[in-house]
């Protein structure tokens, strides 16, 4: 259908106002987040070179996902995304938890967003509060979500582009640094001596590199935002697609192949959870000013999640408050098309988190990363539960099939469940803020159960 004939709002009352452009831009940026820009470091530092076969198996379940959603988004656009889909192929009760899983999931993520995003800056100036970059940062991103999805999409697609942009210059410049065996100071020089140079392969044993697996996992987080914006998107059917096979590429590329590069770059002892590894890389090279604008572009990618997070919260908290599943004045929206309070009750959760940054700033970002961990987990175990669950509908003929399916259907989906069932599990046997992260799952089941036998209650659709 043409762009003239298409409605000026969607049936859910959303203004279509996400292009081809714009729409490709999210998808590319939401694959690439702060959990590459600065998590990598600190999981090097404890997990070693064997970090990058981590990478390549989290990546390999994220394609996996990434198709299913394909798939469910091809046969309905939602920007209810995959929570009205647990709720047409699973029940009312999966609609309820894999929603208020997803809002735990931003909710927090957006908090390591924001410690992110004081870390960088204190690169340029460490004696700034780095709470108050938090703040300033947070301030940003909610005056973009509250304008309209137009304003929301331009500044997300030029933030995209400049954390592509970076990463392709870090893949040429590391390339060449390795093939080269660039000196990288200290006595370093790049190649594949610094792959078992120091230690081995696997210099903190193999378990610790499973162990790695979980937050690995969160660097993947916001892969799922194409689907929930395909519900603002025009011609989803041709421009969707496209999207999520450009994700699937850059997953290997962008993050495999860098993970890979930064292990061949330096030895796995230079990179540190306090700075970005790719501002590592480009200070040991020593290229005048190039660490600088590295920096630079990861505080982009801080603040380019963060706005993700408001934007795909307060459309899945808008969805769930009109199936009375979440308190019904938050789906209130302003004449362009914006669930304004569902986005302020997300951004109130970030202004705990940047208090959350003023009492604990050395283990805050560890702390988010590991509940929003949990999050993504359900939320990427939701949508392959439901393309199953489609997949056997349309094998008996009760539904049309998609035009985009998941390759290996089912079973690729219950090879992936297991392996994130198994992520989950090894959280219980990882560091301090990961094992907290395990133990606080029932009370989350607890307080899901309570809620919805609540929401039940009441008698909502």
């Amino acid at each position: 259908m043409s762009d003239r004939r298409r409605p000026e709002k969607s049936p859910e009352g959303y203004s279509y106002g996400l292009g081809h452009f714009q729409l490709g831009m999210i998808a590319i940026g939401g694959a690439i987040g702060v959990g590459l820009f600065l998590g990598t470091g600190g999981n090097l530092h404890r997990v070693g070179p064997s970090l990058w076969l981590a990478y390549a198996l989290c990546g390999t379940a994220a394609f996996f996902v990434m198709r299913a959603l394909g798939e469910l988004v091809l046969y309905r656009p939602s920007s209810g995304s995959f929570v009205e889909y647990a709720g047409l192929f699973i029940g009312r009760w999966a609609r309820f938890a894999s929603g208020w899983m997803f809002w735990l999931n931003w909710a927090f993520t957006g908090i390591a967003e924001l410690t992110a995003t004081g870390t960088y800056v204190s690169l340029w100036a460490p004696g700034w509060p780095r709470w108050l970059t938090a703040l300033i940062a947070l301030a940003f991103v909610l005056t973009i979500n509250l304008v309209s999805v137009n304003l929301f999409g331009d500044f997300e697609s030029w933030f995209s582009m400049l954390k592509v942009l970076a990463i392709v210059g870090f893949l040429c410049v590391g390339l060449y640094a390795v093939l080269t065996a660039a000196d990288m100071g200290h006595g370093a020089s790049a190649g594949l001596g610094n792959l078992d140079g120091t230690g081995g392969f696997f210099p903190k044993g193999f378990g610790a590199a499973l162990l790695g697996l979980q937050s690995v996992i969160f660097a993947y987080a916001a892969i799922e935002m194409v689907g929930i914006a395909a519900g603002e998107t025009r011609d989803a059917d041709r421009v969707v697609p496209k999207a999520i096979n450009s994700v699937i590429v850059r997953i290997a590329v962008f993050y495999v192949g860098s993970v890979l590069l930064l292990a061949l770059c330096l030895p796995w002892t230079a990179y540190s959870g306090q700075e970005s590894p790719f501002v590592t890389v480009f200070g040991r090279l020593g290229i005048p000013g190039a660490a600088d604008v590295m920096n630079f572009v990861v505080i982009t990618a801080a603040l380019s999640s963060s706005n993700s997070g408001l934007y795909s919260t307060g459309r899945i908290l808008r969805q769930m408050a009109d199936a009375g599943e979440a308190p019904k004045g938050i789906a209130r929206m302003t004449a362009n098309g914006v669930p304004y309070r569902a986005v302020l009750m997300t951004a109130a959760v970030y202004l705990f988190g940047v208090v959350l940054y003023y009492y604990v700033p050395t283990r805050a970002f560890d702390i988010a990363t590991s509940v929003a961990s949990l999050g993504v987990i359900t939320t990427w175990i939701t949508i392959l539960a439901c393309q199953i669950v489609y997949h056997r509908r349309t094998e008996r003929g009760e539904l049309p099939r998609s035009s985009f399916r998941m390759p290996g259907s089912p079973y690729s989906g219950y090879a992936t469940i297991a392996f994130l069932l198994l992520c989950v599990v090894l959280m219980a046997f990882a560091d301090l803020e990961q094992r907290v992260a395990f133990w606080s799952i029932p009370f989350l089941v607890v307080a899901l159960a309570v809620g919805w036998r609540l929401v039940r209650s009441r008698g909502t659709r």
